[in-house]
């Protein structure tokens, strides 16, 4: 988060600098990418120890919950 934290306010120096335009379009794909990576490693951390957390306790209404609520993710985090 501190990557993109940078170059969220790289960004708007080079905005208030004048920048080229195209410079600053290309920087803000790169600013996507950086939010790309840290929603998938949130995603990640959260498969690996919630969902995971819920398949081993054993409780039917809780892994079907937890299933659900990763279909739901997968497709928020898609957009």
């Amino acid at each position: 988060m501190k990557r993109v934290e940078g170059q969220a306010r790289g960004i708007t120096k080079m905005m208030v600098d004048g920048r080229y335009c195209i410079d600053i379009l290309q920087q803000m794909s790169a600013l996507e990418a950086a939010i790309r990576a840290a929603k998938s490693k949130v995603l990640s951390i959260h498969s690996g120890h919630c969902i995971e957390e819920a398949l081993q306790g054993g409780d039917t209404a809780e892994q079907r919950e937890k299933f659900t609520e990763l279909i739901d993710l997968f497709g928020k985090v898609s957009r």
